[in-house]
């Protein structure tokens, strides 16, 4: 037998593949799904041993189909369901609401609609450009804790400004405070010295799906890349910035520009129903749910609407790429986006198309440099069927911008963790704060105007004639971009 299995190894090994590849092929057709997507996977699957097999397992999953893991028994909490209930906007509210959004009340409508998210009123932000901001606002607001601190990061490293929140953590723990750390297996990159100091000191850690030599897995698997911080349920943090030296610009070899947010009211109750979902994920517990955790907070004099926008497997929508779609959509005057990664979807490229073309101003910022070659070349390889839609494109070249925002007609905004592209929208678990309302949104808008002045706009007659060569090396990174 093993003879013949020696002496047969590779044709053995096809009719294996085409066991598997017609089992697949039955899956493909059962699943009713765009017939050129169908048609292309079939093709690949029976043409293309092996690589078709390769590629289906890594593009063609309904990752939504098959969750990874459910946030019910969270939202089946009591605490939680009575929480969602009091935030639910009485009458009067939702006839403010609408007269103020007018037709941006569909994005509202959305979100509550895909995963009963409610809109917040009471509510004050600070916008933190750039990372010496934020984690001075971070460190003081740690600091002066008084129930519990919650911290959920996709990078997380004990470098200079790491280990200072990680030891200022550790001094709250041995005070009796609260404290909660997920991060990220693969992102984070945390010393086994530190993480004994952790445990010793009473700080709750766990990595998020850990892997082995997460070193060399690279992103191709579920990865959390939110960043969230709560502290005393009633401050909250959400955008861009990770917990590590790139974002403090001190020593940096190229300038990092980025944008996180700091919450007061309301919508941190929505962040920390986010995060006790995870939580009971990676701790593999089911954590009690106090009403301390969701503290009542204080009337706001200039209440500020906020929505918490999160996406991923666990979710049966897009939620995330619907929202950013519906905005483009219903945009009058200008939409205004920044992303570090741009390898978007034929939706978000047709909204963008339509948009410009019906003479809404759409201006996109990325960045000249970016930290990754292949998304680099993909992301050009889009921006022709944009430029010639009138979307004017602008490359940031003062360093590396990692902001992560859209802002549209000066009443809509958001910031958040989502990049614009295959893994934000599909694969990662992600989070994004939308922001209703006006004072905010001009304050991004004018972030924005700012940044502009270090950027330089990609002209279209150039770009059309870049080499042969570029646009076959732009297209083959566009195909494998998404494992990055």
């Amino acid at each position: 037998m093993l003879e013949y299995v020696k002496n047969n190894f590779w044709s053995l090994l096809i009719i294996l593949n085409y066991i598997i590849a017609v089992s697949a092929v039955v899956t493909i057709l059962l699943k009713n799904i765009n017939p050129t997507k169908t048609l292309s996977y079939i093709i690949g699957l029976v043409f293309f041993p092996f690589l078709g097999l390769l590629v289906y397992y890594l593009f063609g999953q309904e990752y939504r189909k098959n969750k990874i893991f459910s946030r019910k028994h969270i939202l089946n909490k009591n605490v939680v369901q009575s929480i969602n209930k009091e935030l639910e906007l009485n009458k009067k509210e939702l006839d403010k609401v609408n007269r103020y959004l007018d037709d941006k009340v569909k994005l509202v409508k959305l979100l509550h609609c895909n995963e009963n998210e409610p809109l917040t009123l009471n509510n004050s932000i600070d916008i933190l450009k750039n990372g010496d901001i934020k984690f001075k606002n971070l460190l003081k607001d740690i600091k002066a804790a008084k129930h519990h601190i919650h911290l959920e990061y996709y990078i997380v490293k004990d470098d200079n400004i790491g280990t200072k929140v990680l030891e200022l953590i550790c001094e709250k723990a041995k005070e009796g405070i609260e404290v909660r750390l997920s991060y990220d297996d693969v992102g984070s990159n945390i010393s086994n010295r530190m993480k004994s100091k952790l445990k010793e000191s009473g700080v709750l850690h766990y990595p998020f799906m850990p892997v082995f030599f997460s070193k060399f897995t690279g992103k191709m698997n579920y990865r959390n890349h939110r960043k969230i911080a709560i502290i005393d349920g009633e401050i909250g943090y959400v955008g861009g910035m990770n917990i590590s030296d790139l974002y403090l610009n001190k020593n940096n070899t190229q300038f990092l520009r980025d944008t996180h947010l700091r919450i007061i009211g309301d919508a941190v109750k929505s962040l920390q129903i986010h995060f006790l979902s995870t939580w009971n994920f990676v701790s593999d517990e089911k954590p009690n749910i106090y009403k301390s955790y969701f503290p009542d907070i204080e009337k706001k004099k200039n209440q500020i609407g906020i929505q918490i926008a999160s996406s991923g497997p666990d979710s049966d929508w897009a939620n995330i790429m619907e929202i950013i779609l519906t905005a483009i959509i219903t945009a009058n005057d200008y939409v205004y986006i920044t992303t570090p990664y741009f390898v978007p979807n034929d939706e978000i490229i047709t909204a963008l198309q339509i948009a410009a073309k019906s003479g809404v101003d759409v201006k996109l910022i990325i960045p000249e440099k970016s930290d990754s070659w292949i998304v680099k070349h993909a992301s050009n390889s889009y921006l022709e069927a944009l430029l010639i839609a009138n979307v004017k494109v602008f490359k940031y070249k003062k360093g590396f911008v990692h902001a992560k925002t859209m802002v549209v007609d000066d009443i809509f905004s958001t910031v958040g963790t989502s990049n614009m592209d295959y893994r934000s929208f599909n694969i990662n678990f992600e989070i994004n704060s939308l922001i209703y309302d006006s004072e905010n949104s001009k304050l991004l808008k004018k972030h924005f105007l700012s940044d502009l002045k270090e950027c330089y706009e990609v002209d279209y007659e150039k770009h059309k004639k870049r080499s042969r060569f570029d646009k076959l090396n732009e297209s083959f990174c566009r195909l494998w971009s998404p494992l990055i």
